[in-house]
């Protein structure tokens, strides 16, 4: 690795890890842990699915996973069912009020950076774009 990607990897870690403390400040009177609000993600993403798949897609271990959905179930945000064909499983699927919720934060996250956005040019806009793209390449080749 040569100095100048070191210092790359080192200055875009700080960024993103800044970044990320500005859009958690948005949520500031949130119902649930950034955990909680992933889970809902991935629900919201990929649909209904046993606790241990959405704790493969989330990478935490199943008791953990077990633990995030009693805590939504508790709050409203998902349903569990019986598996359809495995009765030793149920399906965890989002309610309306997990919906709601997701669209609050997802608001909340857009309004703030928006106006961040609105005060860069063209050239600055179309190198943001890149660069979304090319770190989200970064994090779906690490999966």
């Amino acid at each position: 690795m040569t100095l100048d990607t070191r210092s790359l990897a080192s200055d875009l870690s700080l960024a993103v890890v800044r970044l990320s403390r500005h859009l958690r400040g948005r949520r500031a009177d949130s119902p649930v842990s950034l955990t909680q609000l992933s889970a809902i993600a991935s629900l919201e993403e990929h649909g209904p699915m046993t606790p241990g798949g959405l704790a493969a897609k989330e990478r935490v271990q199943p008791p953990s996973m077990t633990r995030v959905i009693a805590s939504l179930a508790e709050l409203g945000l998902v349903a569990r069912a019986p598996h359809p064909t495995d009765g030793r499983q149920i399906i965890v699927s989002l309610t309306d009020a997990g919906r709601a919720l997701l669209e609050d934060e997802t608001s909340a996250r857009e309004k703030w950076m928006t106006s961040q956005l609105s005060g860069l040019d063209e050239e600055q806009l179309a190198v943001l774009r890149k660069s979304v793209d090319i770190i989200s390449g970064l994090v779906t080749n690490s999966e």
